[in-house]
């Protein structure tokens, strides 16, 4: 995770680090700002804005969205209100995001960080470096009529959404995102279909035996975590939707 923030900030921070946090004396002065003293505020402001919108970012181009609907839709179709809680799926799927993403994170630290912090490359030069492994995650992910979707939608707009061969971010990012939606919700319907089995066949009992003031729920919830314990089906899910990434 804390890798993951680097990337995000080094986009905008400059490779002498240690310089760029000195405050500039003369910032105060009254007389006009210095080209130094104005790109330190710029980048500061940059590096702060990057940082504050990290989860936005997080949640744009990793992962995250199919594990969270995805474990979502499975305590819901469980019956379970708040059980598993909240922060439990979150952190599972943080967790689930960061192992996905680690060759593609590896990859960008490889590329475009580690040459910045050497200086062996400017920041115009590896902030390019730094995206395209996410770049190229999106895309393997992505589905062609998503993407088809958003480049008829940029070239309606009169925007230029392919350049040199490659799609832009600003098409790509929602193609992606829309992609990882569905897929959510199409493992969702697969997880819950079951539990509506089992309720079904619970309600169907009952009312056959007449216990019409019984809700079906409470019979049919034991069942179902009984269900989904004994397949093991934490050790499924979790394997399935790692796997169903490219």
């Amino acid at each position: 995770m804390i890798r993951f923030l680097f990337l995000l900030a080094v986009m905008i921070a400059v490779p002498e680090l240690a310089q760029a946090q000195q405050f500039p004396a003369n910032l105060f002065n009254g007389g006009p700002i210095e080209g130094s003293a104005a790109s330190w505020i710029i980048r500061t402001f940059g590096l702060l804005t990057v940082l504050s919108i990290a989860p936005g970012i997080l949640i744009m181009v990793t992962s995250f969205p199919r594990f969270i609907i995805a474990f979502s839709i499975l305590r819901s179709g469980m019956g379970l209100s708040s059980t598993p809680s909240n922060m439990i799926l979150t952190s599972m799927a943080l967790f689930m995001t960061f192992y996905v993403m680690t060759p593609t994170m590896d990859q960008a630290w490889k590329d475009g960080v580690q040459p910045l912090l050497n200086n062996q490359i400017n920041e115009t030069q590896a902030v390019p470096l730094i995206a395209e492994p996410f770049r190229t995650f999106m895309q393997n992910n992505t589905r062609d009529k998503d993407l088809a979707l958003f480049i008829e939608l940029a070239k309606e707009r009169g925007q230029t959404p392919v350049n040199n061969g490659k799609v832009d971010y600003r098409v790509l990012v929602p193609a992606f995102m829309l992609s990882e939606i569905r897929r959510g919700f199409e493992i969702g319907f697969l997880i819950i279909l079951p539990f509506l089995v089992i309720d079904m066949i619970v309600s169907t009992i009952t009312m056959a035996m007449g216990m019409m003031m019984l809700p079906p729920t409470s019979i049919s919830l034991p069942f179902k975590i009984l269900f989904f314990v004994l397949i093991d089906g934490w050790n499924l899910l979790v394997g399935s939707l790692v796997r169903s990434f490219h």
